[in-house]
């Protein structure tokens, strides 16, 4: 018989977290699946807009996107912004930008 190893409870089940935007809670979708996508996208030396949408689209649900476009109607400089500050709080960053 093979050797077995149960990491059950070495592992975090939690679920996603929020960024909050005026009142709003916006889930961040953190499983590593995507996670690893939107770093490959946005680790490239030519990232720019279309690597923004497609990071944009993978890190928010749907229902996290309507809220973005149809309710927040966010500039395109907000919505990076607020892509990044996605990308800090997946990534246990607790440095704001600009600082």
């Amino acid at each position: 018989m093979s050797r077995r190893v149960d990491i059950t409870e070495r592992l975090s089940f939690d679920e996603n977290p929020c960024l909050v935007i005026k009142g709003r809670e916006l889930e961040v979708n953190t499983d590593a699946p995507t996670m690893l996508k939107v770093m490959g996208i946005m680790s490239g030396d030519d990232s720019g807009t279309k690597e923004i949408i497609d990071a944009y689209e993978l890190v928010f649900p749907q229902a996290s996107r309507d809220v973005i476009e149809k309710e927040l109607k966010l500039s395109f400089n907000d919505l990076v912004i607020v892509v990044q500050e996605a990308f800090n709080l997946v990534l246990g960053e607790d440095n704001k930008l600009g600082e």
